[in-house]
């Protein structure tokens, strides 16, 4: 956070809107610029920028779609829910550009083949899109961000002159999929994101859509054309690395991994488990704590779905494991002689598992791999309950 707010006090070395519109010299040139993956999670997805270079005028400033204001009310709660609204933020080029390269990330610029004409329109539009009254927009991670902003802007200005061509996907891969591949696997990461996105992020995006990333919207440019005067030109004028990054080694410790960690806990569920087996008895602080833990998650991750904006959070199935009424049964389980009708609480959690389990396998949502070992466990210890309350409640019976 605190490098975050670094890189937006820089970028507050802003250039004043209303100044700065007016017409671009012969020399002005307008550029995409893609910034490469950084170090922290929320930098894994790269970023994207238009740049503005008019070396007569002496103009040359970044216009950044990926900006908020600190001082927003509320801003951590508005964050959370989805509804702090991001804004089209106007920086010098040069402390923009040496931000990136204190973080060690590349940065790539793609100078546009433009007219006059459109030069100026896609000027403009930025200009006036960056005052006070037009420079917020409503954030959404997979359909309005830094990089679908670039696009947008350029099918704002350019219309039907523009085409995006799509040969350059040769695989098609969900939003999901998409997502995981700047995310390193068995990382918290990339669980926490597979946790709390739903299932409607496993469809198969468009190649439009694949353009919620920098690095498709770097790709998508390079192989776009405009119909001008009766010919197709491309795009792309000329392409440059601005910036070439020294590659960093990752570091995996395996014994810090999600996978590890709900491995062991998982291990020492059934070996609970087991040991009750064995004596005949029931733990009931375990039992207790699994309520517990699932329920909380559940009650968070139904947050997410009804109480956000946020799209990606919908119909998220892990609620079938992390079920949030287990939290009303807590007291129930944590007695020494548990009622009979208990059964059939413990009944439904081993058909949401099972379930969960068809979701899986036909594809409707994918889960992180790292919970394997977790949903295991639940399933060994739910049909242990329901053996035990079975044959408790036959004892009492006779």
């Amino acid at each position: 956070m605190i490098k975050n707010y670094i890189l937006f006090l820089l970028l507050l070395l802003s250039v004043p809107a209303k100044a700065q519109f007016g017409s671009l010299s012969p020399a002005g040139e307008i550029s995409i610029l893609t910034i490469g993956p950084g170090a922290e999670l929320y930098d894994k997805f790269g970023h994207s920028a238009f740049r503005i270079k008019d070396s007569l005028s002496g103009v040359d400033v970044v216009f950044n779609y990926g900006v908020y204001d600190f001082d927003t009310p509320n801003f951590y709660t508005k964050f959370a829910q989805g509804k702090l609204l991001y804004e089209l933020g106007v920086s010098n080029y040069q402390p923009f550009y040496e931000n990136y390269v204190a973080q060690n990330r590349f940065v790539k610029e793609q100078v546009l083949n433009l007219s006059k004409e459109e030069k100026q329109g896609i000027t403009d539009f930025l200009w006036k899109n960056a005052l006070p009254e037009n420079k917020k927009y409503k954030y959404d991670f997979f359909y309005d961000n830094c990089a679908t902003k670039i696009r947008d802007v350029m099918w704002e200005v350019l219309g039907n002159k523009l085409a995006f061509h799509e040969d350059h996907i040769k695989d098609e891969l969900t939003f999901r999929q998409l997502i995981q591949q700047n995310l390193q696997a068995n990382t918290w990461g990339s669980m926490g994101i597979d946790i709390a996105l739903g299932a409607v992020i496993d469809r198969k995006a468009t190649p439009i859509e694949y353009q919620f990333l920098p690095e498709y919207v770097f790709k998508g440019a390079a192989n776009a054309v405009i119909q001008r005067n009766g010919e197709t030109v491309n795009l792309v004028k000329s392409t440059k690395v601005l910036f070439k990054n020294s590659p960093t080694p990752t570091e995996n410790n395996f014994l810090l991994s999600p996978l590890f960690f709900l491995g062991i806990f998982g291990l020492i569920i059934i070996l609970i488990t087991f040991r009750d087996i064995k004596q005949g008895t029931r733990s009931r602080y375990l039992d207790v704590f699994l309520f517990l833990f699932t329920g909380l998650i559940g009650v968070f991750l139904l947050l997410l779905w009804f109480a956000t904006d946020h799209s990606a959070t919908a119909n998220n199935y892990n609620l079938l494991w992390a079920f949030p009424i287990s939290l009303l049964f807590m007291w129930a389980i944590s007695k020494k002689h548990v009622a009979l009708n208990l059964k059939r609480y413990v009944l439904l959690l081993i058909l949401l598992l099972v379930l969960l389990t068809i979701h899986w396998i036909t594809g409707v949502q994918v889960f992180a791999i790292a919970l394997l070992p977790l949903l295991i466990a639940l399933a060994v210890r739910y049909l242990y309950l329901m053996y035990y309350i079975g044959k408790e409640g036959k004892v009492a019976t006779e």
